[in-house]
């Protein structure tokens, strides 16, 4: 599962339903989904469009290629923590519901539509909860629980629980190819969500 959840929940543009499926998607194979009300699979769909502008944009693939030589693979999942992190913290540019209610909503949501949420959701939405993820994307020390925890994830084969040092190493770079492509995405999400 990648953990891009920020972006994605911001994304859905207040909608409730959207913001569930903006959420789950990672976690529901093909279209495996028709079981699901139509605006939730509508917010899947919406996931799953910025996935693809977001695989194919020149901007990320920059961020990721600095990483690649040493996490591989991995390297694209780093670049969507990093990207959350500067999501979370230069939050109020981006939306006039300061982070901690816009989370603490999404977290009641969550729990409001528990009975709809795919297995692999409902496991780690305690965690998530608990240690408040949404909302220390926003410090280092968060960062770093999150990329350790999915270093674990792969048996210790990413090393991603290293990658916070080249985020330091290279904060300023990163920040910077985050707001010029988010600025991009946020118009492109906002086109898509238009036409639901």
């Amino acid at each position: 599962m990648i953990m891009n959840f920020l972006a994605h929940i911001f994304l859905s543009f207040n909608d409730d339903e959207i913001a569930l499926g903006n959420f789950i998607a990672d976690s529901i194979r093909a279209n495996k989904f028709q079981h699901l009300p139509p605006r939730i699979i509508q917010g899947i769909t919406l996931h799953r469009a910025i996935d693809t502008f977001t695989d194919s944009h020149k901007i990320p693939k920059i961020s990721s290629k600095r990483l690649h030589k040493n996490y591989s693979h991995y390297s694209r999942v780093i670049v969507d923590i990093y990207y959350d992190h500067f999501l979370a913290k230069n939050w109020l540019r981006y939306s006039d519901v300061p982070l901690d209610i816009f989370v603490s909503d999404f977290y009641t949501l969550l729990e409001k539509n528990y009975d709809l949420l795919p297995a692999q959701v409902k496991r780690m939405m305690p965690y998530m909860i608990h240690d408040n993820w949404l909302l220390n994307y926003g410090n280092l020390e968060g960062i770093a629980k999150v990329l350790e925890g999915m270093n674990r994830r792969t048996k210790n084969k990413s090393k991603m629980n290293l990658a916070i040092i080249d985020l330091e190493k290279h904060y300023d770079l990163f920040e910077e190819e985050f707001t010029l492509f988010f600025d991009e995405l946020l118009a492109y999400a906002q086109a898509r969500f238009k036409t639901l």
